[in-house]
């Protein structure tokens, strides 16, 4: 079976206010793509209550770095008690959403991701001494990697949700 070490171990980031849910998925779908990602949803829930909507959501994109490696995001984002409101800006009525997310974002870089390495014993042990003295390297690199992809991905979810600074009017 390949090993999977991971970069970032749950990463949090946490928002109660005013957003839009439907741009919010569209702006982590949308970086995804931009970056060359497959895409892979695992879970997309949504439970409506008398507090408002709860939504799950799984993400689990990667990246094919070469032949032996692979890099992962897994991104949940948990939506609690989202309501629909309407806010006046600028003489123009928004249509948003609001309520608490909740995002946990964690990293992963996979190695022999066709499982070629451990049919054999001495295949498994070959294998064990590339990647400790031969391919650290290479293994570093696909670290900085993902690591970075996760840090802009972070960023971004950052900037677009204060973006909505406005007041929420009954």
């Amino acid at each position: 079976m390949s090993e999977r070490y991971i970069v970032t171990d749950h990463l949090k980031f946490s928002y109660e206010g005013l957003f839009n849910y439907a741009e919010l998925y569209n702006l982590i779908t949308s970086f995804f793509f931009e970056k060359g990602w497959d895409w892979y949803e695992k879970m997309n829930e949504e439970l409506v209550t008398a507090e408002g909507r709860q939504y799950k959501l799984i993400l689990e994109p990667w990246k094919t770095s070469s032949d032996y490696y692979k890099i992962v995001i897994r991104t949940k984002l948990h939506g609690i008690d989202i309501k629909d409101v309407e806010v006046e800006h600028e003489k123009k009525t928004l249509r948003l959403n609001q309520g608490l997310i909740r995002i946990t974002f964690d990293a992963y870089v996979i190695t022999d991701r066709h499982s070629k390495w451990e049919d054999k014993p001495l295949f498994w042990f070959l294998n064990t001494i590339g990647e400790l003295y031969f391919n650290r390297r290479h293994f570093k690199k696909f670290e900085t990697w993902v690591k970075s992809d996760l840090d802009d991905l972070y960023q971004k979810i950052k900037n677009y949700l204060n973006v909505y600074k406005y007041t929420y009017q009954t």
